[in-house]
């Protein structure tokens, strides 16, 4: 087993990235199976729909409690989201928890101003000492065996995905041929592309949104507020907003701050899926007025 050695605790093991290696050469396959438009429409589908599970249900709802949801829909977005290929949900929001009890500092397990773009971005991820779930960070929700259980065999959810889009792509080549589409087209485009795309997506937000952006807020860490990556990770790149007040399920604050999510989770309050969104305070949204007032009148 090869292994690149960080330090004495740390180390980035080749046999445990290979999931993550092996995602990106296969998106070379895209050559040996073509284009078709309903693919690029189901590698759209599923980017959407898995940003949003990972956005809404892993990081807003599991990791910070910013709304409330019966146990049923919580399971089928905690399923969702776990399609992303990102382990599980209990998994990914102890490491988010983690990360903001210690946001640019030597304990935060992704700050690129301590360890650099490289190890937030993609680096911490395949690290042996962060594999492991921390129970004590997610006490709150490992009491559901139904989480445990999607947690132990999270394969399962990218698998039956991958077994889905397959499915799907054999039948249409056999029902409609004029859609010039079949089962691997579907697999490469809806779940190889697209996954891709959501792991980078994602980790920009660790990456990308602590070096380049703006602040409104003087937080005791360096994230910033970005628009490219709030317009591509369906609203996370409000990140000085959200390390601000971390509890609000909007993240962005004024209306031209497009938050996608924020605005998909007020449909499923609408339809009665999910309740009690938490928001930002007035005194907060005052604050940010004052501050917005202050930037005007000082002189370029």
């Amino acid at each position: 087993m090869l292994i690149a050695a960080l330090n004495d605790e740390e180390n980035v093991l080749l046999m445990m990235s290979s999931p993550l290696v092996f995602i990106h050469l296969a998106c070379l396959t895209v050559f040996l199976v073509g284009f078709s438009w309903v693919a690029l429409a189901v590698c759209a589908v599923t980017y959407s729909l898995r940003v949003f599970s990972l956005t809404a249900g892993f990081h807003r709802y599991f990791s910070h409690r910013a709304f409330k949801t019966s146990r049923f829909f919580q399971f089928i977005i905690a399923f969702a989201g776990t399609t992303a290929g990102q382990l599980g949900p209990l998994w990914w929001a102890a490491n988010h928890r983690k990360h903001h009890a210690y946001a640019d500092t030597e304990r935060d397990i992704h700050s690129p101003t301590i360890r650099g773009f490289f190890w937030a971005h993609i680096g911490w991820v395949l690290c042996k000492s962060h594999q492991k779930l921390d129970k004590t960070r997610i006490k709150d929700f490992i009491k559901f065996p139904e989480l445990m259980w999607l947690e132990r065999f999270h394969v399962l959810a990218p698998l039956s995905l991958g077994i889905g889009l397959y499915v799907l792509g054999a039948l249409l080549a056999l029902w409609a041929p004029g859609l010039n589409t079949n089962g691997w087209q579907m697999v490469v485009w809806g779940y190889v592309i697209s996954s891709t795309l959501v792991y980078h997506v994602t980790f920009c937000v660790n990456s990308v949104s602590h070096i380049f952006g703006s602040r409104r807020f003087k937080t005791k860490d360096d994230s910033k507020n970005n628009l490219l990556v709030a317009l591509l990770t369906g609203g996370e790149g409000w990140h000085n907003n959200h390390h601000r007040y971390p509890a609000s399920a909007r993240q962005g604050m004024y209306w031209w701050e497009i938050d996608a999510t924020y605005y998909g989770l007020k449909v499923l309050e609408k339809l009665g899926i999910i309740w009690d969104l938490r928001c930002y305070p007035a005194k907060l949204l005052d604050e940010a007025d004052r501050l917005k007032l202050e930037k005007e009148a000082t002189p370029v």
